[in-house]
């Protein structure tokens, strides 16, 4: 038997999304404005709203003066009818946001994981402090995305950690499962760090680009952007640049890393192992780098830094680290060729736009198709990025609960 299309139940769930849509897009709206972008008459948008003041997702917010008649009422979306949480949970640092359904934020929290013999304890109260003193109750919080270096499997959500990640993180995510239930999603942290950037930042006009994250902690990551979509890859490992084989870098053989070194954890007796991509600018080769050019500091930025603020002197320090970095990016753009590169992380943050200049210039030297580079322009993209996706999911929610 066919199914019938265009039933009226149908109908009307579309129309009830396509307003809420709307009115999270463009603001509170009257009904007759909501009926011209819809294309509904006065009749269907006025039973639409209707529904969804019943449904306590839509109210009044005030009133806006028309023709010779009333002033015609203003609609918006209810705030509070759903909540969005977002992490960034590393090694060193927890930041936390929680926003309501329109993206405004309510709350936000930091704090240092390592000030704690207890870290997984700490990150689940600081989260269920923030949702009290913003009185948001569980039940209207629709989703929460946590920012992870691990790698997250899209087919399963499943996450695989690296070698060079503290045990507790683990713990750490399946504690707020427990404590938030199923809403809680996991994601690679430089992939929001690109969903950032390509709504707001860097990549906004771009439907493909990478991102190559330098981080401060050592990290070195990439995300992937092909026609307005994270690319994951088939195990989510798409991206994986520090791994990347590339001239001057052992490989993880040259090193004696054993099959299966990806679920090594590192530990005060394993230490992280460099290799690949990532051996040459890694924060500790980077540190290593600039001592062999008389420039020294307590971070990988302070190294930058001083590089940059000695004026000519530091131009050998960063033409040879702009040269170890477009080896990476040269590589990726032989076979994606993105035609932007945005760089992210500290490095990229202290570097600027004269590192991003330096790497262009060396991998139009090394490679036939040499993109344009860009340093990332959002402040927090992890944590940015992942109030991003948790708002897609809650909207989702809100948008599902109109089914009848």
């Amino acid at each position: 038997m066919s199914r019938r299309p265009g039933t009226p139940r149908l109908l009307r769930q579309l129309n009830d999304r396509a307003a809420l849509e709307l009115l999270l897009a463009s603001g509170p709206l009257t009904r007759t404005q909501l009926g011209q972008e819809t294309g509904l008459s006065k009749v269907t948008a006025s039973q639409l709203l209707a529904r969804l003041e019943e449904r306590r997702l839509v109210h009044v917010v005030g009133s806006q003066a028309g023709g010779r008649g009333p002033n015609a009422a203003l609609y918006a979306v209810v705030p509070s009818s759903a909540y969005a949480l977002a992490l960034d949970i590393r090694a060193a640092e927890v930041t936390g946001a929680l926003a309501d359904i329109t993206g405004q934020v309510v709350g936000e929290f930091t704090l240092d994981p390592e000030d704690t013999a207890d870290p997984v304890h700490q990150i689940t109260r600081a989260v269920l402090r923030l949702l009290q003193t913003c009185e948001v109750p569980l039940e209207r919080l629709s989703a929460c995305t946590i920012g992870t270096p691990g790698v997250v499997d899209p087919r399963t959500g499943a996450v695989r950690f690296s070698f060079d990640l503290h045990t507790w993180l683990e713990d750490a995510f399946h504690a707020l499962r427990t404590e938030l239930g199923p809403i809680v999603r996991i994601e690679n942290d430089v992939n929001l760090a690109a969903l950032a950037e390509h709504a707001e930042g860097a990549g906004e006009d771009a439907s493909d680009f990478v991102l190559i994250w330098l981080g401060g902690g050592g990290g070195v990551g990439m995300a992937i952007m092909l026609d307005d979509r994270i690319h994951w890859g088939a195990t989510g490992g798409a991206g994986e640049i520090g791994y990347l084989p590339v001239p001057g870098a052992p490989l993880p053989g040259d090193v004696g890393l054993p099959g299966g070194y990806q679920s090594l954890r590192r530990t005060p007796e394993r230490p992280t192992i460099a290799h690949g991509f990532q051996a040459l600018v890694g924060a500790q080769e980077i540190r290593a780098l600039g001592e062999t050019h008389g420039f020294t500091g307590k971070t990988v930025g302070d190294v930058l830094t001083a590089a940059a603020e000695a004026g000519p002197a530091g131009d050998g320090f960063l033409d040879e680290l702009a040269e170890r970095i477009a080896r990476g990016v040269a590589a990726v753009c032989v076979v994606l060729d993105p035609g932007l590169v945005v760089l992210g992380g500290e490095v990229a943050e202290s570097g600027g736009d004269g590192l991003a200049q330096r790497v262009a210039a060396a991998a139009d030297r090394i490679g036939p198709n040499a993109p344009q580079v860009s340093v990332g322009r959002v402040q927090s993209p992890v944590l940015r990025g992942a109030l991003l996706s948790a708002l897609q999911h809650a909207r989702e929610d809100v948008f599902d609960s109109t089914v009848e």
